[in-house]
């Protein structure tokens, strides 16, 4: 039996869904614990968060990154490298 490939709208149900960025630290920010709560970041509550980013960079020691220095990102995390806010 040869592996059967599906197409149409039932792949659509298995597509990732984008997180949401901060739209003032470029943060990746984790969903909410109650899915009914909007998603806002930690560090900036009161910026617009936005699913519109582009490129992604893991900080794990910001105070040793030359990438964190460049970014000027100071706390370890997911960032997008461009965070579109309308």
């Amino acid at each position: 039996m040869g592996l059967a490939h599906s197409t149409g709208s039932e792949g659509m149900n298995n597509m990732v869904k984008q997180p949401f960025a901060c739209g003032e630290c470029n943060m990746i920010l984790p969903d909410p614990e109650k899915k009914s709560d909007p998603p806002q970041c930690n560090y900036c509550p009161s910026a617009p968060v936005t699913t519109d980013w582009q490129g992604l960079v893991v900080i794990m020691h910001p105070d040793r990154s030359e990438v964190a220095k460049r970014l000027q990102i100071d706390r370890p995390g997911s960032y997008a490298l461009k965070v579109n806010i309308r």
